[in-house]
């Protein structure tokens, strides 16, 4: 497990007066990681990016080799991706050796004086789509599960490409990213697991609101059918 790039962007014109910091730009050297942001990193958009909760997005370099997959009758990539394709996705981290089925809410991970701490997955958005001139992109990212992960600043200091991860405590092991995003977009309400990942004391508060939400509509609709 470790580092492979490291990239930062900062909000720029992107479409119709909205700004984005989805273009990032590779980081070489070491980088300073603080509580809300990377050294050079902002986000547009607050409501949906960036914050104590995620101050960090993380995206598996393994993914990208799906994404160049050939498809369809002409079987061309499902994506057009560089060379070096890190940071496409707008992460600040690409990582080797995790993925959402073996990263879990709350674990935790030290890279040198670093501590991060997984709270959520990505909710991929029409920015993406928009880069890449795909309209589709947004459900094939959650459909396929391959989103990436937003993590908190435990405590800072600075990393580096090439550094390894350590996963220093283990978080819920029932809530996988992939587990929590597929609960993110089920259908269909299930209070068992709505209580079992609000137990998850590192969840986003974002993400703890919606499932509070989603508990509460259960509940009350449960009592008024047996009124």
């Amino acid at each position: 497990m470790k580092i492979e790039s490291i990239q930062v962007g900062m909000p720029t014109a992107y479409y119709q007066g909205e700004q984005s910091a989805i273009h990032k730009q590779v980081v070489h050297g070491p980088v300073h990681v603080a509580y809300d942001n990377l050294s050079g990193d902002k986000q547009a958009d607050l409501s949906v990016h960036g914050g104590r909760d995620k101050a960090v997005y993380v995206y598996p370099r393994e993914h990208y080799s799906y994404w160049q997959q050939p498809v369809g009758l002409l079987r061309t990539a499902r994506l057009k991706l560089p060379d070096n394709p890190c940071g496409s996705f707008g992460e600040n981290l690409t990582l080797s050796g995790l993925t959402e089925d073996n990263v879990y809410i709350g674990d935790t991970f030290s890279c040198g004086d670093v501590i991060l701490q997984v709270t959520q997955a990505r909710e991929p958005c029409w920015k993406l789509a928009l880069k890449f001139k795909q309209k589709k992109l947004v459900l094939w990212v959650i459909s396929s599960g391959y989103t990436g992960w937003y993590m908190r600043v435990l405590q800072q200091g600075e990393i580096s490409a090439g550094m390894p991860l350590t996963r220093v405590e283990q978080g819920c092991t029932d809530w996988s990213v992939r587990h929590c995003n597929q609960l993110y977009h089920a259908k269909k309400l299930n209070r068992d697991k709505l209580q079992s990942v609000l137990a998850c004391a590192a969840l986003s508060e974002s993400w703890r609101v919606s499932f509070t939400k989603r508990l509460a509509y259960y509940d009350q609709h449960a009592t008024s059918a047996g009124d």
